[in-house]
């Protein structure tokens, strides 16, 4: 791991105390008698789902800040452990519903290394190509919402633009276009279909120019700079103390990204860089995810190659154990239709033992602890969510900011409150 140095960073810490995550009002600093306290959600746009943020206003400047969550409490890894592994893959993809591909990826990626599984090689290049594609999708949404809330509102349908356009590549593979459950364990749960090689590779080839379009609109804005550059600042010691990934961590100038560091699919086989800047600034994490979108839109060119290369080969792995049987033998063979009924109402057994299954997802580290008692159902599952650690950066982010820069860094911090209240 390396860091970047600074350009425009403070010294030491910013970290609150004693506690990290509560900005506490400074006496010495603000007259008590001026302070005004302030609800800022739980339901604000700004906010990217039901966060409450408790403020204390020294006039306009923040003087004091509680990040209060909570309020989604959805329950899922609870819910997952009362349901058999076949059926929990529908899960995960709720949990962050923005980057849902790289969250079912993790969970079934933890199953697959407990049975020890081997998946064949076409399965795994569309794997890493939807989880690209998830992350420019991601992304978009981040851009057009973050820049709409801080004044740039034709931001906000151009980035759209764009991300419709990724939501039909996977309507194409999926016949939906979030939630698709397409990651099944051993593979894939559809072969691959006519035309997406095609529809994907016009779409990377708009990618790149599409970025350049959002950059010509914001870089040189000046509204736009004074609202992002200098804002919001995180030193890399603070973002490492804090337990920040993803493009927080790289924005504060740690050059740390799990698909080069610890490779998982086939991540070390392709070509792609890693973005990485100094200042830690809300200007920083928006450059981050515009570079990010490009060599996203590289990778997925990368796997397209290898997947028609690969063309007709197997899609999912042949053990009927976990894997159900192919559709066309349901009509012909009894025991095929059997043991797709047992599969479905009755799962299959997992080996006894624990794992932890960490991937690069568009917030961060995504990791999924998966614990089994040898049944059907886990005995325990436990996401790590880079939204939650994200989030306990707020309060060193927001200090000494004014309550319109509150609007711009909550966003930058990219969290999704799914991911969070899980």
């Amino acid at each position: 791991m390396s860091v970047l140095p600074a350009t425009s960073i403070y010294e030491g810490t910013r970290i609150p105390s004693p506690c990290p995550t509560i900005l506490e009002i400074d006496p010495s600093r603000h007259d008590l008698d001026d302070i005004l306290t302030v609800n800022f959600g739980p339901n604000h746009p700004s906010t990217h789902g039901v966060l409450r943020l408790i403020v204390d206003l020294d006039g306009e400047q923040v003087a004091g800040i509680r990040a209060v969550i909570g309020y989604l409490h959805t329950g899922f890894e609870k819910t997952m452990e009362h349901k058999t592994y076949w059926k929990g893959i529908t899960y995960p993809e709720r949990i962050d519903y923005l980057s849902f591909q790289a969250n079912e990826l993790v969970f079934v990626l933890a199953i697959e290394k407990l049975l020890d599984l081997e998946v064949p090689p076409r399965a795994q290049w569309m794997r890493m190509c939807l989880s690209e594609l998830n992350r420019i999708h991601s992304h978009l949404v981040w851009l057009g919402t973050s820049a709409l809330e801080i004044g740039a509102i034709s931001m906000f349908w151009y980035a759209f633009r764009e991300r419709d356009m990724i939501l039909d590549l996977f309507e194409m593979v999926t016949g939906v276009r979030m939630h698709s459950r397409y990651f099944q364990v051993g593979g894939l749960a559809e072969d691959i279909p006519r035309g997406f090689y095609e529809q994907a590779r016009a779409a990377v080839k708009r990618m790149p120019k599409a970025v350049d379009e959002y950059e010509a609109l914001l870089d040189r804005n000046q509204i736009w700079l004074e609202r992002t550059k200098g804002i919001g600042p995180l030193s890399a010691a603070d973002a490492l103390a804090l337990g920040q990934s993803g493009p927080m961590l790289r924005a504060s100038g740690v050059d740390w990204d799990l698909r080069r560091n610890t490779p998982y699919l086939f991540y070390d086989e392709v070509d792609f860089e890693v973005p990485v800047y100094g200042n830690g600034d809300v200007y920083d994490r928006y450059k981050v995810h515009m570079d990010e979108m490009r060599q996203s839109a590289r990778i997925v060119a990368q796997c397209l190659d290898r997947l028609e290369e690969l063309q007709g080969a197997p899609w999912i792995a042949d053990d009927r154990k976990v894997v159900l049987p192919p559709r066309e033998e349901l009509h012909t063979s009894m025991e095929s239709l059997i043991h797709h009924f047992k599969i479905v109402t009755e799962g299959y057994l997992v080996p006894e033992g624990e794992v932890y299954v960490a991937i690069e997802s568009a917030r961060g580290e995504c990791g999924c602890t998966l614990v089994s008692d040898g049944g059907p159902k886990p005995w325990r599952v436990k996401f790590r969510a880079p939204s939650l650690a994200a989030l306990q950066a707020t309060a060193t982010c927001v200090r000494d900011c004014l309550i319109a820069d509150l609007v711009a860094v909550a966003a930058s911090l990219d969290p999704v409150m799914g991911d969070v209240d899980r």
